[in-house]
């Protein structure tokens, strides 16, 4: 197995990150590759998972250990395959998901991308009790980084509904999570700045 790559990062695509390692080019599919832009032409390390099937291979890449621990728990999960669990890492935090497992909550889960309440009530099934020990989320953690989650998903959904596109609003959104922000108007406006500035 491929635990991680270490290399330049040397581009960047709607799916995915180029890091070149010792000659070699790799393609690392991302749940949001434009979290990478600020280290592009760098050397950096990403975390990666090696899926092997019959026909293909992929190699997913993480921005850390915990988002790559989750991706393989939630690919665990019936009905979640690797496309389903880059889709529910790139629109949550690790807490406030782990939250949402703990208290059963399938409001919350089914609206990730392809989540259903079928789909929602296997992952609650398959996950709770599993994760909290792995990512010790403490109580304040936990209602903080679901308070953020929701002003940035509230501010993406507007910038959509304003005419941006998913790849836009995702390649501003790691420079935001950086800011001192705590409303929802506020993210959209320091958005439509940096938007204006692309």
């Amino acid at each position: 197995m491929i635990a991680y790559v270490r290399g330049k990062l040397t581009e960047i695509e709607d799916e995915a990150v180029l890091l070149e390692a010792n000659g070699v080019g790799y393609e690392l599919i991302c749940s949001n590759p434009f979290y990478f832009q600020d280290l592009l032409n760098k050397e950096t390390l990403i975390y990666t998972y090696h899926y092997v099937r019959e026909d293909f291979q992929v190699l997913y890449g993480f921005k850390n250990k915990d988002e790559k621990y989750l991706f393989t728990k939630l690919i665990s999960v019936s009905g979640i395959g690797p496309k389903g669990a880059l889709g529910i890492l790139g629109t949550a935090d690790i807490p406030s998901f782990i939250t949402a497992v703990e208290n059963e909550d399938e409001k919350f889960l089914t609206g990730f991308p392809g989540v259903g309440k079928k789909t929602a009530r296997q992952i609650i099934l398959d996950l709770k009790g599993k994760l909290t020990t792995a990512f010790s989320i403490t109580p304040i953690e936990e209602k903080k980084m679901g308070k953020d989650t929701t002003i940035f998903k509230e501010a993406g959904d507007a910038l959509k509904s304003l005419g941006y596109t998913e790849k836009e609003v995702s390649s501003v959104m790691p420079t935001l999570r950086k800011l001192d922000v705590t409303q929802t108007d506020e993210v959209i406006r320091k958005a439509l700045a940096l938007l204006m500035k692309n």
